[in-house]
C-alpha cells in the first residue's frame, strides 16, 4: 500500500539569460509551485491511476515517492514505512519504472534484469530464475538474450519493467509507460498489469500515471485527477463521470481539471 499525504514541493527555476539587458542574479530567480497538495491511497490488488496533463505535478510526486528528493511539507509511506525516514527500506518495497527506462545497451536483456537482481540482494541463480519468469509474463522471451542496443521502444519498456520487477516488488510505479509504444506493446503492459493486480499475480499495489484518458478507462481500478500541482478528484471512472455530470470519460476530466476554462 501506498500512502501519499497532501505533498508538496516548490524549485528555485534559473531565468534566461539575454544579452541585451544585464539581470541580476535575484532578479532572473523565480518560484516554482510544482506539487501543491496532492493526496494519493493506492491499495493493494488495485491498480490506481495518476491523471493529468503534461506538467500536472505527477511526475515530482513520484519522484518524491521514489525518494529522489523530500517534499517541502507532507508525508509518503510505503507499507507503513516512512519515505523520509527510511527511503531505502521503502525504496525496497517498491519496483519503479520511470520516464527514462536507461537499460544499459551493450547487455543483453537478460544481464540488464539479473544485474538489478543482484542490486536487490538476489543470489545470481535466484535473479537468473527470476528473468526467465518475467520474460514469460511479459512475452520476452525472444530478445531475452539479445543485446540492448538496438531494442525497439517496446522491448526497451517489457525489459525496464523486467527489471524493475526483478526482486518481486509489493507495490509498483510507473510513469507514464506507454510513451511511445504500439498498440500490441501497449495491449501487452496492460494484460501483464491486470495479472500483477491479480491474486495469481500476487495482488500487487499499482501506481499508474498517465495523461492518457483510455488508458485510465481500459486498466485503472480508481483515479486520482492531478491539476496545477494539485489532486482535485478521486474516485473510480463511473464516480467521475457522475461527479462532473458527463457521459465521457474526456469531458469528465477537463471538466475537473480545468473548471475555470469550462466557465469560461
Amino acid at each position: 500500500m501506498i500512502e501519499i499525504q497532501d505533498v508538496h514541493k516548490q524549485f528555485v527555476a534559473q531565468g534566461g539569460s539575454s544579452l541585451f539587458k544585464r539581470k541580476s542574479a535575484k532578479d532572473s530567480k523565480r518560484i516554482v509551485h510544482a506539487v501543491q497538495g496532492v493526496s494519493v491511497t493506492a491499495a493493494n490488488g488495485r491498480i490506481t491511476g495518476l491523471l493529468g496533463a503534461n506538467g500536472a505535478g505527477k511526475t515530482t510526486t513520484l519522484r518524491m515517492l521514489a525518494g529522489l528528493f523530500l517534499p517541502d511539507a507532507g508525508h509518503i509511506a510505503v507499507d507503513g514505512i516512512a519515505v523520509k525516514d527510511a527511503p531505502l527500506k521503502a525504496l525496497s518495497r517498491m519496483g519503479i519504472l520511470g520516464d527514462a527506462h536507461g537499460l544499459y545497451p551493450r547487455l543483453s536483456a537478460r544481464e540488464n534484469i539479473v544485474y538489478f537482481g543482484r542490486l536487490q540482494g538476489m543470489a545470481p541463480e535466484a535473479a537468473n530464475a527470476r528473468a526467465e519468469e518475467l520474460a514469460r509474463l511479459l512475452e520476452m522471451q525472444s530478445i531475452l538474450d539479445r543485446r540492448a542496443d538496438g531494442f525497439s521502444q517496446g522491448e526497451r519498456m517489457k525489459t525496464a519493467l523486467a527489471r524493475a520487477l526483478v526482486h518481486d516488488p509489493a507495490n509498483i510505479v510507473l510513469d507514464e509507460p506507454t510513451n511511445g509504444l504500439d498498440v500490441l506493446a501497449t495491449r501487452a503492459l496492460r494484460e501483464a498489469l491486470r495479472w500483477l493486480r491479480s491474486p495469481e499475480g500476487g495482488s500487487k499495489c499499482i501506481i499508474f500515471s498517465t495523461h492518457i484518458m483510455q488508458e485510465v478507462e481500459q486498466l485503472c481500478d480508481e483515479v486520482v485527477v492531478v491539476s496545477k500541482g494539485r489532486s482535485v478528484a478521486r474516485g473510480s471512472v463511473p464516480e467521475l463521470l457522475q461527479k462532473a455530470g458527463e457521459s465521457r470519460f474526456e469531458d469528465a476530466f477537463v471538466k475537473l481539471a480545468f473548471p475555470e476554462e469550462v466557465a469560461a
